[in-house]
């Protein structure tokens, strides 16, 4: 709501401003919302207008002389033009504007007859703003006068100057001295062109003579460029230059001159002389060690510049210039002198009635700038006022009155320039106008400040307090301050300030008051900020930020990124490497350029909060720069390099690496590692090598390119610097002794012509050396003695001397085999499958080699279980080194084996020793290869087994164990059978309980002890079950028949329903049979027809497996069913001893003829 008060409204008469006044009054436009309260009116003020020089370029169209103000009522305008009234409308070629004080000069006539200077005038009638003057200028095209310039002749040696005298014309002038075919006169220190654009010559040399000296004088800002006609210089040859001292040709005159200048223009000073030889000039300031900081030399030396001068740049200059034979000088008073600026300018003023107005103006300048004063725009002293008096620099309004609102102007001008200021100055009485909109809403942060607006209008100024909710007392403290334009801050915001507050504005002419609402809210924290950063380039990057806010702010809230204080958009398009989930930024493939300062932003409409965090991308060094070689020596050369950006991770290590021309080209090669913190290395090289090289840095990330190349150094040719190594002696044959060595790389060999040296004498006698000279890198000395010792040495040669001393090895000649057998052998039998051999060693000069070791060879003669003997395969055990024993393992218990010990050497074996015959003791025998169940009854199961094919001693008997394995957690117990005949194959267990499941276990069983157990499953049935059927019948003979009887009838039928259905074709039964042979019917003869697939032992598909199913490969499932066409041997204890091999299961065809009873 607003409030007024009891007064009426003051009626405003005549009132004149461009200001407006809040609470207190400033010089500012009234403002719009004024006028739509109060009808105010306002005094003319200008509001644009044309700069001071206005060009009429020619290439331009038009030139507008503008001249814009406002005012209330609306300004008219006027203008004079060189002090005289000047209509534009009046002149038809012009162009107005409406409402408006621009007119347009259109450029299709003669502009000369609008050159001048003109003024604008805005006046209503409440007064006059006037403008500042604008010269309108119509530059004419500057052009050098048509003359016939004669040749310029001067003696060699004799000063002289070009006249340029370049037309007047609208600047920046720039002058050029060129030739006819436009290339630039040559400038040194003996020719120079001077600011007027002369050109001087310090004495003529006869280079000088040509006759195509042109000026071009060039305007920019009219485009326009002139040539003055070209000139002739013929300079007269003499046999002797005469030298002198210099003589000054610019300035000319006396030695003294003064310059003056205005601040912020440019000091140009110079000095041109004349002598031979050519001056040097130098420039000193006086009173002063040096020249101002600002002071440059230009043009050889000739030309002082100091750029925008100030006072303190004023005094005495000197400028000197000497040769060998004196010197010559000048003084430049310079003197700096300013166009006015203002020290106080005056200022627009809204002001009560009946108060006293002051009005200051003043400026300062060099010379002292004159002040005019005007009132709208007419003298001072033309318009006078019984309450007006100027007193120096200031007018006072004293007691003033409406009638005195007026623009007044102040003038301040010098030789230098002019400066214009109206002031509007307005006296008025208004009640308040709170410019502020009616219940405004504004939100603060809890401990943060608040603002709330109340901007009013009125004079004289009000006094303004607030309030908050119906209280009527002002609010006060030191949270509360009400600021000079009526705005009330609150300091560290609290829940309670949370209401409605009310302004009022009041002054003598009356009061208003506006509501405004002030809402509370939560600040915005982030609670999670992101962190420092360090990512390897190419990967992706994650930030992340959580923020907490008002929940009335839902909607309103953002939460922005920000890279190094600039707004990162997220588009999410394709090529988009910015996303932002969840809080999280993620910055895809990250590249150099995304390394910097990341901000989030968590922003509402009234507070935000900013978290950063520095990310740091990591990348391999950048390629070491501006490779040089230096230090050149014939066999090193120091390398230097300036190390690339290592991208935040610090090099390690530089890899220096070579290329050369000759052997290898393009391949590279490491040279040196040095550290990370060098930037240099001595590099070590061979001779006679063109090299080239290149460096690479390594970090932390890894491998960085390589540099550029290096230019190539070859080195000189010079003597091998190693000799070969890895030398090796051997002797593949008795009489002969084979040297080999590692060869010299090409690029070790340091020049051309490469041999190397063989050296070789005996140890053991004293003799001569023995040497032989080639390129291969072997050597095979003949007729040696066997096996004796050598001493070899190698040296490299090439053209340019000999290696170095080389070191002398030790070798033996050829080898030949051992001449005697080891003597004394002994076996002592550890256990069932292990001996220990022992020997009496050969003696070293039988060895005639190297001892390699010693040789056992031994091998099976019989088993003692069968009296038959049958030799096995031969096993050999490798003894190395000078040995006397050795135990052999793997042997076969109760078996008769023979044994032999021989040595060996680099050529082979040596006889063998006499043989020796041992025999091991009984072991335990192997696992029974069979073990199956085959009856089944209720109460009973019936086994039979195979005995083990290896009974490794005399059988004893069986050790038979079962036990209930129903499917339960828990087991039975474990019952035992000893079974003491060793020819039983097969036994049946009673009284177990039926529809049960047994595990079966069997071991076999000598004097040692029982063999590996071998383990078999079974569950009793029912009376009659199909497990009992399939386990007494399926194996019968008759059975079988008759399956293979009812095949054959299903067959028959099968052949019947086919050819009744082909009844009636092209051939007859017997024709498509001949034709179409049945495969499967053709193999069925009387001696196959009845076999029987063992398919039919299995149990059938979703049964529980009984106690006949087929027995597992894992399980030792073969039989002696399997046997029965094969040639199978019984011992006469009736073990096992056929050949047993995992061959694979035949098929059930054979029938068991004899039936094997169970013992009682």
């Amino acid at each position: 709501m607003r409030l007024q008060s009891s007064l009426g409204c003051v009626p405003v008469l005549c009132l004149i401003t461009c200001l407006c006044a809040f609470y207190k009054t400033a010089a500012i436009d009234i403002p719009l919302e004024v006028l739509g309260h109060v009808n105010i009116e306002q005094l003319p003020t200008i509001t644009a207008q044309s700069p001071s020089s206005l060009i009429a370029f020619p290439f331009d169209e038009s030139f507008p002389m503008t001249c814009e103000a406002k005012g209330n009522p609306e300004p008219e305008f006027k203008w004079t033009k060189n002090g005289q009234e000047f209509d534009p409308s009046l002149d038809p070629r012009l162009m107005k504007e409406e409402s408006s004080g621009t007119f347009v000069i259109p450029n299709n006539g003669n502009l000369t007859e609008y050159q001048g200077t003109y003024r604008c005038y805005a006046s209503n009638k409440l007064g006059t703003a006037i403008s500042k003057e604008i010269e309108f200028i119509v530059p004419h095209v500057p052009k050098f006068p048509k003359e016939t310039l004669d040749p310029v002749e001067v003696e060699e040696g004799q000063p002289f100057t070009l006249k340029c005298d370049p037309p007047k014309g609208i600047p920046p002038l720039q002058i050029y001295w060129m030739t006819i075919s436009l290339q630039h006169i040559e400038q040194d220190e003996r020719v120079s062109m001077g600011l007027n654009g002369d050109l001087y010559f310090s004495h003529a040399v006869e280079k000088d003579s040509r006759k195509d000296y042109c000026c071009f004088a060039a305007f920019p800002r009219i485009r326009t460029i002139v040539q003055k006609n070209a000139m002739s210089v013929i300079v007269k040859t003499t046999n002797a230059i005469p030298q002198r001292r210099p003589s000054l040709m610019l300035p000319s005159g006396g030695g003294r001159s003064e310059v003056q200048l205005v601040k912020g223009e440019d000091l140009k000073l110079e000095c041109i002389a004349e002598g031979v030889p050519t001056p040097q000039v130098e420039w000193v300031k006086m009173g002063s060690k040096q020249l101002p900081i600002k002071a440059k030399l230009e043009n050889h030396g000739k030309l002082l510049t100091v750029q925008r001068v100030e006072l303190e740049d004023s005094g005495k200059y000197m400028c000197k210039a000497k040769n060998t034979h004196g010197e010559a000088v000048h003084y430049f008073t310079v003197t700096v002198e300013g166009p006015p600026e203002w020290v106080s300018e005056p200022e627009s003023q809204l002001r009560m009635i009946g108060s006293d107005v002051l009005i200051k103006c003043s400026a300062s300048g060099t010379p002292l700038p004159t002040v005019i004063w005007r009132v709208n725009g007419v003298p001072l002293q033309d318009v006078p006022a019984a309450n007006r008096k100027v007193l120096d620099d200031t007018i006072v309004l004293h007691n003033a009155k409406a009638s005195d609102s007026a623009v007044y102007q102040c003038e301040v001008s010098n030789r230098h320039g002019t400066l214009l200021s109206n002031a509007n100055i307005m006296i008025m009485n208004v009640r308040p106008v709170i410019l502020t909109k009616e219940g405004e809403d504004y939100s603060a942060v809890e401990g943060k400040g608040a603002m709330m607006h109340c901007k009013v209008f009125s004079s004289p100024p009000s006094s303004i307090t607030w309030s908050k909710d119906e209280s009527s007392e002002s609010l006060e403290g030191p949270r509360f301050a009400v600021h000079d334009n009526g705005s009330l801050e609150i300091l560290s915001v609290e829940k309670e300030d949370n209401g409605q507050y009310t302004c009022v504005a009041k002054n003598t002419e009356g009061l208003s008051a506006v509501e405004a609402m002030l809402y509370v809210k939560d600040p915005t924290r982030i609670v999670v900020p992101p962190v420092d950063l360090q990512i390897l380039i190419g990967t992706t990057a994650q930030l992340s930020c959580l923020a907490e806010y008002d929940k009335s702010f839902s909607n309103d809230f953002e939460l922005l990124w920000e890279k190094d204080d600039m707004e990162i958009a997220l588009n999410y398009t394709e090529s988009s490497r910015y996303f932002v989930e969840d809080g999280i930024l993620q910055i895809i493939n990250v590249s150099h350029m995304d390394k910097g300062v990341y901000t989030c932003v968590a922003r509402t409409p009234v507070d935000q909060q900013t978290a950063s965090a520095l990310l740091t991308v990591l990348d391999v060094p950048d390629a070491p720069e501006y490779l040089v070689l230096s230090e050149h020596k014939s066999k090193s050369v120091k390398l230097k390099w300036i190390p690339g950006d290592d991208h935040n991770s610090s090099t390690t290590e530089f890899i220096i690496e070579y290329e050369e021309s000759q052997w290898e080209p393009g391949n590279w090669k490491e040279l040196l590692r040095v550290p990370g913190n060098h930037n240099s290395a001595i590099l070590k090289l061979h001779g006679h090598v063109d090299y080239r090289f290149r460096v690479s840095g390594v970090n932390a990330v890894g491998r960085g390119l390589p540099s550029k190349l290096t230019e190539r150094y070859k080195t000189p040719a010079a003597a091998p610097d190693k000799n070969p190594e890895n030398i090796k002696i051997e002797g593949h044959l008795p009489h002969e002794m084979d040297i080999n060595w590692e060869p010299l790389l090409p690029i070790e060999h340091n020049g051309p012509g490469l041999e190397y040296k063989v050296s070789y004498r005996r140890q053991d006698v004293e003799e001569d050396w023995k040497e032989h000279m080639g390129k291969r890198h072997s050597f095979v000395v003949k007729n040696t003695p066997t096996f004796v010792p050598y001493e070899i040495k190698i040296q490299a040669r090439n053209h340019q001397g000999w290696g170095p001393e080389p070191k002398i090895v030790t070798g033996y000649s050829g080898e030949d085999f051992p001449s005697a057998a080891p003597e004394d052998v002994a076996v002592e039998v550890m256990n069932s499958s292990v001996v220990k051999v022992s020997w009496t060693r050969v003696h070293k000069d039988k060895l005639h080699g190297h001892l390699g070791g010693y040789r056992v060879n031994w091998w099976r003669l019989r088993s003692l279980v069968d009296s038959k003997k049958s030799h096995g395969e031969k096993q050999t055990l490798t003894v190395p080194g000078d040995r006397n024993h050795a135990a052999v393992p793997g042997l076969m218990p109760f078996s008769e084996y023979s044994l032999i010990v021989m040595t060996f050497n680099g050529r082979g074996n040596g006889p063998g020793s006499h043989p020796v015959n041992f025999k091991t003791p009984e072991g335990v025998p192997e696992k029974n290869p069979v073990f199956r169940v085959t009856d089944v009854q209720k109460h009973s199961v019936s086994l039979d087994w195979a005995p083990p094919v290896e009974p490794n001693g005399i059988l004893t008997g069986y050790l038979l164990e079962y036990q209930l394995i129903n499917e339960t957690e828990e087991v039975g117990p474990l019952q035992t059978v000893d079974i003491s005949k060793p020819d039983t194959t097969k036994w049946t267990l009673r009284d177990l309980e039926s529809v049960s499941k047994y595990k079966f276990y069997l071991r076999s069983c000598t004097t040692v002890g029982c063999g590996p157990v071998v383990s078999e499953e079974g569950t009793t049935t029912l009376e009659t079950s199909l497990a009992s059927i399939h386990g007494g019948i399926s194996t019968q003979g008759w059975f079988i028949g008759l399956m293979c009887a009812i095949a054959f009838l299903t067959l028959i039928v099968l052949i019947a329903c086919f050819v009744n259905r082909n009844k009636g074709g092209k051939y007859s039964v017997k024709e498509k049979e001949d034709l179409h042979p049945d495969v499967e019917s053709q193999g069925m003869n009387d001696d196959t027809f009845c076999e029987y697939s063992d398919n039919d032992e299995k149990p059938l598909k979703g049964s529980q497996h009984s106690l006949s199913r087929e027995i597992k490969a894992g399980d030792s499932g073969d039989s002696l069913v399997d046997y029965g066409d094969e040639d199978v041997q019984f011992n006469e204890d009736g073990s096992f001893i056929g050949e047993y091999a995992g061959r694979k299961e035949k098929r059930a065809s054979t029938e068991i003829k004899a039936t094997i009873q169970t013992p009682a």
